[in-house]
């Protein structure tokens, strides 16, 4: 067993670095033995790979090396610190930093930390390389090197500085490399280690980081925050995330990576704006204001990245104020004026929006986009109050970039009111906050919408990963097909929709909407002549249904912008761009898009703060006349917050009120009206939806006479627990959920009432029979069977035979009495699949002359069987011999 080292007279001296020791910590501890030839170099724990090979293999010679286990602690009598004055980060000698007599001298360039170390001796000097300091401590000294330690030294020198590209690099640096040189540094050495090739498991985790890799843009800077997970340690992450910085050219990155029981933290960054050692001091760690680390103990990868987003909104640095954005003096419009007004006063100050104001005080907000198209729809003499956006955000004059970006972009607004005390002093525009945010992070430099850095300022994030997960691997790989089709057309293609939300939201839906900038007609025939399938096409709209060969069909479309000549009316479509395409859906939750097209494949684009609303779990429309245009969307959005279990945003409430107040629905054609009432009767459970239309007074645009009661309420309840009750039956024959519903809805209209409904509605002819006849006959077995509550099964047969299963489900939550229930029950799961044996062939055979007779006589078999008196085809055969004679003719 080797022998601790112990001291001889005086004690030992120890030259130590922090943990995961870098090459300026070699670097700085070669440098420091130079200082105390006496002393032994020790690591106080692991160190970077790369360093570790290169010790081993090339520099152990030049170290008066030991390892910390060989050290008896006790001996310690002076401590010599480079790299770090954390006591956090020295490893096992932090427990005996406290021990009095022990002498303890620091080299160190970062800035000062809450638990750093003092010592007897401290040089502390901020240079963007350690060695910078002890090297111009050797040569004041005129301690000669060799070139072996000169490249050493050049090394620590070249990786801490970024090869003199980090912000952190001084003169004193560069004068320190010119140093180095002249003593015969090897920059060949130092070009191969720093810029090594990666191995093939790094590449592995750098793609990791790519796809995991996530842009916020935080008080007007752009943060990209990345993951990497993995139950084995990875070393020189540092190394790829310098990779993953210059391959991007960000500005701002900070890895989480969680392996084994632990997070690491790894923060770069070139801005002064982003203190990435302040962020790190958060979570324990720390480091220089460009590159610093953190280690995280007790949060998940998930609870760690959301940590790190509350800090950086914390300490990025803004440089703006509301009152140096704004604008005045404020242009403002009263109330009762009407939009014709309205619209004259913005084209006179030539601006999009306008502030609503009585008696100086802030009512609310009218846009250009509102009043023009509430023109357009004839709404020119509607006051300005009928439309204005009530829902609104303003700040304080000393409000930051970071609450002026979250009140516009968070919130939509158009227009941010600056307000001190009640008085409105001024306004910011969506245009002065993107001045703001592009002028922080790129000089001043903007970005035309045609551009590629079109999607600049959307929130974006890397959404492989999760399709990954989350789709089968057919999907996934036929998501990819299509892009890839899309780029050799010169298209951009994208998934959007439904599709798109239900993925965000964990909920299966493999129903795929494609929108293609470019031809999505052209586009659909390609990939189906590729694919082997088949395309319906509506050259009206732009629009195509390509069915694969396994049956999967995809809607494809053209990105496309509507307008409405009429409120009410069907849309007039025109080629647009996909943000104008997202632009004219219903809600902003099914304005998600991912881009498709190979160079960005997996990108969730969201323009209008569809995350932000399925999070907080709201419903918002895109804009205000959204219900003017297609009163259709009302429906849709009740169906929509009932089936996600979200609430309505207060504004999208206010303008339903406001569409049923001034009549749009009435607009509707029957035919829409009873489509969207179907769909909402297709849900898991349409009670509350229904309870919704109730209290938007939008039951009267279906029938006048129709109202929410606990009835119908209750009635709804026993519907839905019928059908659970019938599907776990498993016979095997469909039915249509929304024909129950609609005879729930309908169950208090008359013969008279109902047929108005019918007519009103347009309910094809096809589904009349349900709501004029089949009603009426299940309602009359109800009060039949109050009178026959003994009736045999023969009987029950015959009254309920007539019946389809939409109705028969109907009464049987209709029912008032279990016996009632229990009755129409039984009919389901016994009568109505019973057959006999016999047939006609076998009347024949029996010696009976086919006729009539016939029906007479397998209609008493049956009804013998149904109450029981025969069970085999020898028993029909008897009862039938038994009750009538051979021969005999009708």
């Amino acid at each position: 067993m080797k022998q601790k080292t112990t001291a001889k007279s005086g004690g030992l001296t120890v030259i130590t670095t922090h943990l995961n020791a870098d090459f300026d910590a070699l670097a700085s501890m070669l440098a420091a033995q130079k200082l105390y030839p006496e002393a032994l170099v020790v690591f106080a724990g692991a160190q970077e790979r790369t360093l570790r090979d290169f010790f081993v293999d090339s520099a152990t010679y030049l170290f008066n090396w030991v390892k910390i286990r060989e050290i008896d602690l006790d001996a310690v009598k002076r401590l010599v610190i480079v790299d770090t004055r954390q006591k956090g980060r020295i490893g096992k000698f932090a427990d005996i930093i406290d021990r009095p007599g022990l002498d303890i001298h620091i080299y160190d360039h970062h800035p000062p930390m809450s638990d750093d170390i003092t010592g007897s001796v401290e040089v502390i000097e901020y240079t963007g390389a350690n060695i910078t300091i002890l090297s111009r401590i050797l040569r004041e000294r005129r301690i000669e090197i060799t070139p072996e330690e000169a490249t050493i030294m050049a090394l620590g020198l070249y990786e801490d500085t970024g090869s003199f590209t980090f912000s952190s690099t001084t003169e004193n640096d560069l004068a320190t490399a010119a140093y180095l040189i002249s003593k015969g540094a090897n920059l060949k050495v130092v070009s191969n280690l720093i810029t090594r090739e990666l191995e093939p498991e790094q590449v592995a985790i750098l793609n990791e980081m790519l796809q995991a890799a996530t842009h916020y843009v935080i008080n007007g800077i752009e943060v990209v925050i990345t993951t990497v997970s993995s139950e084995t340690y990875i070393n020189e992450l540092a190394v790829l995330v310098h990779k993953f910085k210059d391959m991007d050219n960000l500005d701002v990155v900070f890895l989480l990576a969680r392996m084994e029981d632990r997070i690491y933290l790894i923060a770069r960054s070139r801005l002064r704006e982003v203190d990435v050692s302040a962020i790190s001091r958060a979570f324990g760690g720390g480091g220089h204001p460009y590159a610093a680390s953190a280690t995280i103990k007790g949060l998940t990868l998930a609870q760690a990245e959301e940590k790190l987003i509350e800090i950086l909104q914390q300490c990025v640095n803004p440089r703006w104020t509301a009152k140096e954005l704004m604008s005045f003096p404020v242009i403002h419009v009263s109330p009762a004026l009407t939009m014709e007004e309205a619209h004259d006063t913005l084209t006179r100050y030539n601006i999009n929006v306008l502030l609503v104001m009585e008696n100086e005080e802030l009512l609310g907000t009218i846009s250009r986009q509102i009043v023009e198209r509430a023109l357009h729809h004839g709404l020119k003499t509607v006051p300005v109050r009928e439309y204005m956006t009530m829902e609104f955000s303003a700040i304080d004059p000393t409000g930051l970039l970071p609450e002026i970006q979250e009140k516009i972009v968070e919130n939509k607004q158009r227009l941010l009111p600056v307000v001190a005390n009640g008085k409105v002093l001024g306004v910011i525009t969506r245009t002065d906050l993107l001045n703001a945010m592009v002028s922080e992070s790129r000089g001043g430099v903007q970005y035309s919408f045609d551009s590629k850095y079109r999607f600049k300022y959307t929130r974006k994030r890397n959404f492989v990963k999760f399709m990954e997960q989350r789709l089968p691997h057919e999907i996934f790989r036929l998501l990819k097909n299509i892009g890839e089709v899309a780029d050799t057309l010169e298209y951009q293609a994208y998934a959007v929709g439904g599709f798109v939300r239900d993925l965000y939201l964990y909920r299966e839906n493999l129903d795929i909407d494609i929108v293609i900038e470019g031809n999505g007609i052209n586009f659909a025939k390609t990939f189906a002549k590729m694919w082997k399938g088949r395309v319906r096409s509506h050259e009206k709209f732009g629009t195509a249904v390509i069915v694969l060969p396994n049956g999967l069909k995809i809607d494809v479309a053209t990105a496309r912008i509507e307008y409405y000549k009429a409120p009410a009316s069907m849309p007039t479509v025109e080629l647009g761009s996909i943000k104008l395409d997202l632009y004219r859906r219903d809600f902003t939750i099914n304005t998600l898009a991912v881009w498709l097209s190979s160079e960005e494949f997996g990108t969730l684009i969201d323009f209008f703060g569809a995350q932000k609303d399925i999070k907080d779990k709201t419903i918002r429309v895109l804009h205000n006349l959204s219900f003017v245009e297609d009163p259709t969307r009302v429906f849709r959005a009740i169906r929509f917050e009932q089936r996600f279990g979200f609430k309505i945003g207060k504004l999208t409430s206010n303008l339903i009120e406001n569409a049923v107040k001034m009549g749009f629905l009435k607009k509707l054609t029957g035919k829409r009206l009873f489509t969207e009432l179907r769909l909402i009767l297709e849900e898991e459970d349409p009670m509350l939806a229904v309870k919704r239309m109730d209290e938007y007074g939008l039951l009267q645009f279906i029938s006048s006479k129709l109202f929410f009661n606990n009835v119908m309420k209750q009635l709804f309840i026993n519907i839905r627990g019928v059908l659970s009750w019938y599907n776990l039956l498993f016979l095997g024959e469909s039915y249509k959920k929304w024909v129950t519903y609609l005879l729930g809805l309908i169950y208090s209209l008359d013969q008279k009432e109902t047929e108005e409904l019918c007519y009103h509605l347009e309910i094809p002819e096809r589904y009349h029979d349900f709501c004029l006849r089949e009603k009426g006959k299940g309602e009359s077995f109800l009060r039949w069977f109050m009178h026959h509550p003994d009736a045999s099964n023969s009987a029950l047969y015959a009254e309920l035979r007539p019946l389809s299963i939409e109705t028969l489900l109907f009464i049987m939550a209709k029912a008032r009495s279990d016996r009632a229930r229990m009755a129409i029950s039984t009919y389901i799961t016994h009568l109505r699949p019973m057959k006999i044996f016999l047939r006609g062939a076998d009347l024949k055979e029996l010696g009976f002359t086919p006729g009539p007779i016939y029906r007479k006589i397998l209609s008493a078999v049956l009804d013998a069987k149904l109450n029981g008196e025969v069970k085999t085809k020898a028993d029909e055969i008897d009862f039938v011999r038994a009750n009538w004679q051979i021969n005999v003719h009708q």
